[in-house]
């Protein structure tokens, strides 16, 4: 009976509870009331689904519900307590209503719309508002935006709505003037919105579809089409642009396109190109009358001059005039404070104080550059040597403007020469030249640490290895060469043989330089051996069957590839003469197509003079400005002006028979030199 009755009150029970869940459609026009803000609250543990925090932050939604109102109601369930009601379903609404009454933009008790639904629903219809919707299409939300300007909204006017800044809303009109027929294919997936932003440059529908639809599929990426569009502009970090300025441009009538989904001048193209150029030789022109009035021989401007349109030029001595009363004894108290601060460094080094010491260290270089400074001032052309030099101005990568002066042609040089033979005698004149070359060829010499000539010579071997593979019939020489060397003619090697080619393979590379595995030199080899590596049978038997059926061609290139892994030019210090100078020469090596100088790999690591020197050599007009710079930052800055230049230090300058031939040069009609110099002596 007892059991029966258990029984009896579980399914009772049961019943109850199904009846009190049963789902009950919500009807607004019975069950929507208004409720006071107070009596609205939102527990993490009630019937509410959303438990993760919202992405748009709540004040941009209490910012758009004053703005334009509340436009959905919330939905809620009366408390236990009988006075609040609990939130099911806007909680982000109710943050931003509750902020709102925080700043005093509404009262307390505003009246709410909500919904009320019965208890058994709260959790149904929470979910349910949360899942069963889906967001607009985003082109129906840029063409919204643009039917809301077409009413007369103003654009700042809309984006306060939104809670977004005028870019936003601009961009947003741009996309909605896009083609139909690209809007249409956007709304099916067949373009993407990275591709509608890069078609938005114009708003040529002709030209838009035309960019996207001619075009192969592989060269629909968003830069290509890009590109594609202001193919016939200058985009505004070109050199030319920067020389001539925009706002300079857009004064003397010169048309700007903007990309308004693109940062900075990486958005902003010159249409007029016409126009650019004239400004660049108008302004290129102003700078060649002041040079002219300097009363050189010839001057050139050109917008652009490459490192080696630069090495066709002989560069014209300077010299040094006598400081007036004022420089000397500035040059004097200079050259004492830096013998003083000298020694104030070496005791300090003696004390172990090496804070102290890199504090006078520092101060030692400032004064060194005030000095410099002072020197570089005193340093000029005679009035000989600018009635034969002349000057050129050209525009950097940077769109400064900058000057060679003293340079010299090969016939100018050749009447300088001659006309000091004239005046100090032949004789004279020939022991000088001696003593100027040696004098030069030792300044020209930076000081290398034999850390930093071990470091490039492993960058240059591995240089000459990818070429070496890439030149089978040098490598069979090279190997034919020792070989006949050892057997034929006596001599020993060892492991080595001639011309820096080894019997072992080479693998200290990476010890002497860190970032010799990421070279391009390094990668380019790797890739080769890989190829052949995949193609060669282990099986030594095998191996040795498979090399035997190979055409005489495709077994050179394999020789080829094997003699480069031995080639070892490395060197333990600075030299003159670098090892494998034949085989570079037989290569035909060229070190700026695998190196390129930067200031980790060379600039930190040679004195600061060096790097001043070298930056003399390619960008000589900064000089002047680098010298006050600290050597950190010299560095970086001689990297950036050596970029495009094709300078490389002394140590990886070919030094062969054909290079020395050039150096002599042609045998020119001496009539030429000799009319030259008549001129000058006149």
């Amino acid at each position: 009976m007892n059991a029966a009755n258990q029984t009896e009150a579980r399914a009772v029970d049961t019943a109850a509870s199904s009846a009190a869940n049963v789902l009950q459609a919500a009807d607004p026009s019975k069950h929507m009331i208004l409720v006071p803000l107070s009596r609205l609250v939102l527990r993490a543990t009630g019937r509410n689904v959303r438990k993760t925090a919202p992405r748009m932050s709540i004040p941009e939604l209490a910012a758009s519900i004053q703005r334009v109102g509340l436009l959905q109601n919330l939905i809620v369930i009366p408390a236990a307590d009988g006075l609040h009601y609990e939130v099911v379903a806007g909680g982000r609404r109710l943050a931003a209503l509750k902020l709102l009454a925080k700043k005093h933009r509404i009262a307390k008790d505003w009246n709410v719309p909500c919904l009320q639904v019965a208890d058994g629903t709260a959790r149904t219809a929470s979910l349910t508002e949360n899942v069963q919707r889906e967001a607009m299409h985003p082109a129906d939300q840029f063409e919204a935006f643009a039917a809301l300007v077409a009413e007369g909204r103003p654009i700042e006017d809309i984006a306060a709505d939104f809670s977004v800044t005028p870019l936003v809303v601009q961009r947003r009109l741009k996309l909605a003037n896009l083609s139909p027929r690209l809007m249409d294919d956007y709304r099916a997936d067949v373009v993407t919105l990275d591709q509608l932003m890069a078609l938005a440059i114009t708003d040529d529908h002709a030209a838009q579809e035309a960019a996207f639809y001619d075009a192969p599929h592989w060269q629909r990426n968003p830069s290509a089409l890009r590109e594609r569009l202001t193919e016939r502009e200058i985009g505004a970090s070109h050199p030319l642009v920067r020389f001539v300025g925009l706002d300079a441009y857009e004064a003397a009538g010169g048309g700007i396109r903007r990309d308004l989904f693109a940062e900075g001048d990486a958005g902003v193209y010159v249409s007029d190109t016409a126009l650019l150029e004239t400004l660049v030789r108008e302004k290129l022109e102003s700078y060649a009358s002041t040079l002219r009035a300097e009363g050189w021989a010839w001057v050139d401007a050109t917008p652009a001059m490459t490192y080696a349109d630069l090495q066709a030029f002989q560069r014209a001595p300077r010299e040094r005039r006598t400081p007036n009363k004022r420089e000397a004894q500035r040059i004097e108290r200079l050259q004492e404070k830096m013998q003083a601060v000298g020694e104030a460094v070496d005791a300090a080094m003696d004390a172990d104080d090496e804070d102290k010491a890199e504090a006078l260290q520092e101060e030692g270089e400032a004064l060194g550059e005030q000095l410099q400074a002072l020197e570089d001032g005193l340093q000029g052309y005679s009035a000989s040597v600018k009635a034969a030099a002349g000057a050129v101005v050209t525009i950097d990568r940077n769109g400064d403007a900058v000057i060679h002066r003293g340079l010299l042609r090969e016939a100018e040089a050749k009447a300088l020469r001659m006309l000091e033979k004239l005046r100090q005698g032949s004789a004279e004149g020939e022991g000088a030249n001696e003593d100027d070359g040696e004098a030069a060829e030792k300044a020209q010499a930076p000081a290398v640490s034999d850390r930093l000539a071990q470091r490039l010579s492993a960058h240059r071997t591995a240089a000459l290895q990818i070429e070496v593979a890439r030149h089978p019939h040098v490598a069979l020489a090279a190997l034919v060469h020792g070989m006949v060397q050892s057997v034929l003619q006596g001599r020993y090697y060892g492991h080595d043989m001639p011309m820096g080619v080894r019997l072992t393979v080479q693998d200290r590379l990476e010890g002497m330089a860190p970032d010799w595995p990421e070279s391009p030199a390094a990668v380019a080899l790797r890739e080769v051996q890989q190829a052949w590596g995949d193609r060669l049978p282990g099986d030594s038997a095998a191996l040795f069957a498979a090399l035997l059926a190979m055409e005489q061609g495709e077994l050179a290139q394999l020789l080829a590839v094997c003699v480069a892994g031995a080639v070892d030019v490395v060197t333990p210090r600075a030299t003159p003469h670098q090892p494998g100078a034949e085989l570079a020469q037989a290569v035909g090596l060229d070190m700026a197509a695998w190196w390129k100088p930067s200031a980790e790999g060379y600039f930190r690591h040679v004195p600061k003079a060096a790097i001043l020197q070298a930056v003399g050599e390619f960008a000589p007009d900064h000089v002047a400005r680098l010298g006050k710079l600290k050597k950190a930052d010299i560095a970086s800055e001689a990297e950036r002006l050596a970029g495009g230049t094709g300078w490389m230090p002394a140590i990886f300058k070919a030094e062969g028979p054909q290079e020395a031939a050039l150096e002599e040069g042609p045998d020119e009609a001496p009539a030429v030199a000799d009319e030259a110099a008549e001129a000058l002596a006149a």
